[in-house]
């Protein structure tokens, strides 16, 4: 099955999620949080943050956050309620026992930063984000220089050897090495995961890695908006939905 067929006419999950057996893998921004202009508007939330601590309680701690945010980011926006994160889209992981691994940055991105920081220095509406492990240009304020950025990127994957991931009105430039799914798969080899049925919810262009390791595992992926190619299974028109769905499930 072709991964055109697979974007057509995305089913709604079951009415309700069934949490006995099941590993929950949860993308954040888009999923569990709406989109914001800015990375820091994002923050703290009670009805998530309580949810996902009843989440985690009734998985037996079979759920992480799975999110191209840096660890400490996930963190403060979800207040520590969970355990297991993989950040910066898997290349730092944080298993259940609350040992940390990551990769090391890659050498290009000292050149990549300096050049990316020039470009946004010409226009206020652009904004670099520093991950220490990659390094992200949000353009949302700035829809028009959308060509401008990922042309820039592309060069600069070129030259320096960076990994280009593209995602929803940004372009990301990170250290080479695991994706989410990767991630996904790591926590499945690992107690309290291991033998589970494994979930992903998650929107973007960075969670395709996600919902391919999951369906390979005998789960399944929920792709967050609208109608797109993906690998998920199923779909949800937004956050509150995904929140709704969740909650029914608690």
């Amino acid at each position: 099955m072709s991964i055109d067929e697979l974007s057509i006419g995305l089913e709604r999950p079951p009415s309700r999620l069934a949490l006995e057996g099941a590993a929950l893998f949860l993308d954040l921004d888009g999923t569990l949080a709406p989109i914001a202009e800015r990375p820091e508007d994002v923050g703290p939330d009670r009805r998530r943050n309580d949810l996902l601590s009843r989440l985690a309680i009734r998985l037996n701690g079979r759920l992480a956050v799975v999110s191209g945010r840096s660890l400490d980011d996930i963190d403060r926006i979800l207040e520590g309620r969970v355990a297991c994160a993989a950040a910066i889209h898997g290349l730092v992981r944080r298993d259940a026992r609350g040992v940390v691994g990551e990769a090391p940055p890659h050498p290009g991105l000292a050149s990549a930063r300096a050049t990316l920081k020039d470009f946004a220095a010409g226009d206020p509406r652009l904004l670099v984000e520093d991950k220490s492990l990659s390094l992200t240009l949000h353009y949302r304020l700035a829809p028009d220089r959308a060509q401008d950025a990922l042309d820039l990127a592309e060069r600069l994957a070129t030259v320096t050897g960076l990994t280009l991931q593209p995602g929803d009105m940004v372009v990301e430039l990170r250290t080479p090495g695991a994706s989410k799914g990767d991630a996904i798969r790591a926590f499945m080899t690992e107690a309290p995961f291991k033998g589970a049925q494994p979930i992903f919810l998650g929107d973007d262009l960075t969670d395709e890695h996600g919902f391919f390791a999951v369906r390979q595992m005998g789960g399944y992926g929920v792709l967050i908006g609208p109608q797109r190619r993906t690998t998920a299974i199923y779909r949800m028109d937004g956050v509150e939905e995904a929140l709704s769905w969740l909650e029914g499930a608690t």
